[in-house]
């Protein structure tokens, strides 16, 4: 097995991710293509402004959120350890909590805006991200042995992740732990499904949506 978590994302026009906020009315769908944009200029800037490389530890403190899945693409392309403890970069939500070297905030205001005035000691990411290239060389890619996540006490690498059941279908997914949402992101790339992530919502509304997206509700899929 040669695929990691760092490869194995296809440049598709098919929605990969799709978020929901309810309450703002907010909705960002990523295709393939998009995704891999993203990931690509998230890679860029670990790697040419914060020096990061194989094995560089990545603490993702955003809910589950569009971003989040970003960022958790974008950590395993360069090889980085996504954590919970021990990190060397640090990105942090609105709330600005990172004690990390290196931090990063991101405002998650509807479809990644900027916060008013970039925080004191933050690097804000709606700013430096756009700004990175959107083509990334792999120097020193990830192998399937390398560790994609270190939480709650847990290291999974790369393999394990890609080896458990895949997501072929279309899911609707609530806000869930940081371990949770990377299981189900590698359980759609390698089996072609896609995530629905839904905040901020009630029963009524997860079935509403689920409707409109021609997707399914608690279907773990794996």
């Amino acid at each position: 097995m040669t695929t990691t978590l760092a490869t194995i994302l296809t440049p598709s026009p098919a929605p990969v991710v799709t978020y929901y906020d309810v309450s703002t009315g907010e909705r960002v769908e990523l295709s393939g293509v998009t995704l891999a944009n993203w990931v690509a200029k998230v890679a860029n800037l670990l790697v040419d402004e914060l020096d990061a490389e194989r094995g560089t530890r990545v603490r993702i403190g955003l809910p589950s959120h569009w971003l989040r899945a970003v960022w958790l693409l974008g950590a395993w392309r360069v090889g980085a350890v996504v954590t919970d403890h021990g990190a060397d970069i640090g990105l942090s939500g609105p709330e600005l909590e990172a004690d990390e070297p290196v931090r990063l905030a991101a405002s998650l205001r509807p479809l990644g805006g900027r916060f008013p005035q970039e925080p004191a000691g933050f690097l804000d990411t709606a700013i430096h991200v756009p700004a990175s290239p959107d083509v990334f060389i792999d120097l020193d890619p990830p192998t399937p042995d390398d560790v994609a996540i270190d939480l709650d006490g847990r290291t999974v690498t790369h393999a394990e992740l890609l080896s458990g059941p895949r997501l072929t279908g279309r899911v609707v997914r609530e806000p869930q732990p940081l371990a949770d949402d990377a299981a189900d992101l590698a359980a759609a790339l390698a089996g072609g499904g896609s995530l629905v992530i839904v905040a901020g919502a009630g029963p009524d509304d997860l079935e509403r949506i689920a409707e409109q997206e021609r997707a399914t509700v608690d279907e773990r899929g794996r």
